[in-house]
């Protein structure tokens, strides 16, 4: 049993040289510690909040019991100057991330969130490996976080101008001539996609949000959604190449929009002898189920004006709505419709699901995801299946201004036979009245 200890407290975050910002910080950095775990491996994390308010962690793409989700559904939030015990044992190898589920908006911008990777005998063996969190920050012209909240940032969700890769903004990255290094890259922006360029050279992804995918594939660039995650092979590189590794243009329909934008610098330097050994095939991702197979449900997110908040944001036409149960063991084909004219990050707890198409295309390969993004007016067609960690559960947008504007579906894990919670309705609605 691995035991980690974890404190969020205010830190003063050094976002560059000289320049501090008054945030929040795991153990007084950010981001957090990087948690590491081995598959199979209980973990125990002894959580303290320091902060003047309370907070939860949500181990995020982790299959954790639905008591160890860290959301307000399932667990008293943890009152300043608590502690609170989480308890899993990770069954998967990936690069996974911790962050809060209370007040997110306010706390993940304030520099609440942290890596936590685990690990399996079956990794491919690189030259070097390194964890890139990337993340935006919105500054007024003191340097102060600005002030949250309006209508752009409800409808935009918040995106800064001060881009960050571990908490640093665009700092230099150094790597050796002729190596192959494997980056965990995982997107912890409150409401940015960062669509990856390293220097517009092709890389290789070999993960996604639920470990490695059948064999890598090669692209020039890759779309993170916001809480995304991507496990890439990098290189090999010429000496003294200079790379920008940077966010693409792309447009997800939003107010404000921005053009081409970098997150730091790779320079390459002297050569050293590479180790790499990259197999062909990574692992085997059996298929759920075909592609046409009939939906068992169908999730519809749309945003529509409200008199009292300006804008709704809603699943299948309300705030926070309580979806029906699903049974352990039962495949779930759910048909996820975004009516919208913007792009949503989909995420769902606790479970990993595959992508069998989007607007009748399959995906470029199989994968296992916990966070796919949603195209303006289109339907992805996922599978999953519940297995035996009854409880309830969430999905949402994790575009954070819009999940905790009621862009959010509550349900219950049950297993054969049992009843369903009748404690959900009442849940759904004392979040509706948190928020």
């Amino acid at each position: 049993m691995k035991i980690v200890k974890l404190e969020a407290r205010p830190t003063a975050w050094e976002i560059r040289p000289g320049q501090a910002v008054d945030g929040y910080g795991y153990n007084g950095q950010v981001p957090g510690p990087v948690i590491e775990a081995r598959a199979g491996e209980p973990l125990e994390i002894h959580f303290t909040n320091q902060l003047p308010e309370p907070t939860t962690i949500h181990w995020h793409g982790l299959r954790v019991p639905a008591a160890m989700d860290g959301t307000d559904d399932v667990q008293p939030v943890v009152q300043p100057g608590e502690t609170f015990v989480y308890r899993f044992t990770p069954s998967d190898a990936g690069t996974f991330w911790y962050h809060p589920h209370t007040n997110e908006t306010e706390q993940l911008e304030k520099g609440l969130y942290g890596a936590l990777i685990v690990r399996d005998a079956a990794e491919p063996v690189t030259d070097g490996e390194r964890v890139l969190v990337f993340d935006d920050l919105k500054l007024d012209r003191n340097g102060k976080l600005a002030p949250f909240g309006g209508l752009k940032q409800r409808h935009d969700g918040r995106e800064g101008d001060v881009r960050l890769v571990n908490g640093r903004a665009e700092p230099e990255l150094a790597m050796a001539a002729n190596h192959v290094e494997r980056w965990r890259i995982i997107n912890a922006s409150s409401a940015r996609y960062v669509r990856l360029s390293i220097g517009g050279r092709p890389f290789r992804i070999i993960g996604t949000d639920g470990g490695l995918i059948e064999r890598p594939v090669t692209v020039t660039e890759a779309l993170l959604p916001a809480a995304d995650r991507l496990d890439i092979l990098v290189g090999p590189f010429e000496e003294g190449e200079t790379l920008a590794v940077e966010a693409l243009r792309y447009d997800r329909m939003t107010i404000g929009r921005r053009g081409t934008e970098p997150f730091a610098t790779l320079r390459v330097g002297p050569a050293a002898p590479s180790g790499a050994v990259i197999p062909s095939v990574l692992r085997a991702i059996p298929a759920l189920a075909p592609a046409d197979a009939a939906p068992t449900r169908t999730v519809k997110m749309s945003v529509g004006p409200s008199l009292r908040r300006g804008l709704d944001f809603l699943v299948n036409g309300e705030r926070h709505h309580q979806d029906r149960p699903v049974r352990v063991g039962e495949l779930q084909i759910w048909d996820i419709r975004n009516s919208s004219l913007m792009d949503h990050p989909f995420h769902l707890h606790g479970f990993f699901f595959q992508v069998l198409s989007v607007d009748g295309e399959p995906p470029a390969f199989r994968s296992w995801e916990d966070v796919v993004n949603l195209p303006p007016r289109s339907t992805t067609r996922i599978a999953w299946i519940p297995d035996d960690r009854p409880g309830s559960w969430m999905y949402h947008c994790h575009i954070l201004e819009h999940h905790q504007a009621g862009m959010m579906g509550h349900f219950e894990v049950v297993r054969e036979g049992a009843t369903p919670h009748p404690a959900a309705h009442r849940h759904a609605h004392a979040h509706q009245h948190h928020h």
